[in-house]
């Protein structure tokens, strides 16, 4: 039995209202090979989903969940499994209190992640590279790249943050410092190598053996 989900809903800010409803979706993916329920799982974690038990999750309704579960669905089928999707118009205060609360915890969590990222990994990244000494553009921009990654996936959590769960400033703050601490790395890399192209180069024209 498939049940259909119509296309309505709203926009985020609608979610955190609770005027769409809810979309549950009840799926099976063959056991084997395992990676098909992992892929399954992580599309819908991709999504926002909040899981109530194994292969059981809910989401709000709201066209991006649905767009989201319509893919998921498809895979499922593909995989040779099965599912039955309802829409919840509403339920009770208190259950939904209990959904919302869940949504946020989901989000805070991702939240916290990110911030032990700019703390640890990127904090320590550049202050390892300051230690020895290791002021090169190729440097400067292998960080660069890692704080754009980390930057794309605050705003992959923003976008799934159906219900604010009230840490978004506390992270873009975050990211602000590491912007700071990288900004101060790229000056003391132009500082150091600046307008002599040699600099840039040195390693490149070293004879073999490093003679």
């Amino acid at each position: 039995m498939h049940a259909i989900v119509q296309q309505d809903g709203g926009v985020q800010g609608d979610a955190a209202a609770g005027g769409g409803g809810w979309l549950l979706l009840v799926y099976r993916v063959p056991s084997e090979p395992s990676n098909n329920r992992v892929s399954v799982w992580r599309e819908l974690k991709r999504l926002g989903a909040l899981y109530l038990q194994q292969c059981v999750c809910v989401l709000p309704a709201v066209p991006a969940c649905e767009a989201g579960v319509r893919s998921v669905i498809k895979r499922v089928e593909a995989l040779g499994g099965s599912y039955n999707l309802f829409r919840i118009p509403d339920n009770s205060p208190e259950e939904r209190a209990r959904l919302v609360r869940g949504f946020r915890q989901l989000s805070s969590k991702e939240y916290d992640e990110i911030i032990e990222e700019c703390r640890t990994k990127f904090h320590k990244e550049i202050e390892f590279e300051r230690f020895r000494e290791n002021y090169t553009y190729e440097e400067a921009e292998e960080i660069r790249e890692d704080l754009d990654k980390i930057r794309r996936w605050f705003d992959r959590i923003v976008a799934r943050d159906w219900y604010g769960a009230g840490q978004r400033d506390q992270v873009a703050g975050e990211l602000q410092e590491c912007e700071r601490l990288l900004e101060e790395f790229e000056a003391e890399v132009y500082r150091r190598a600046g307008d002599d192209p040699t600099v840039h180069d040195r390693t490149a024209h070293r004879p073999p053996g490093g003679q």
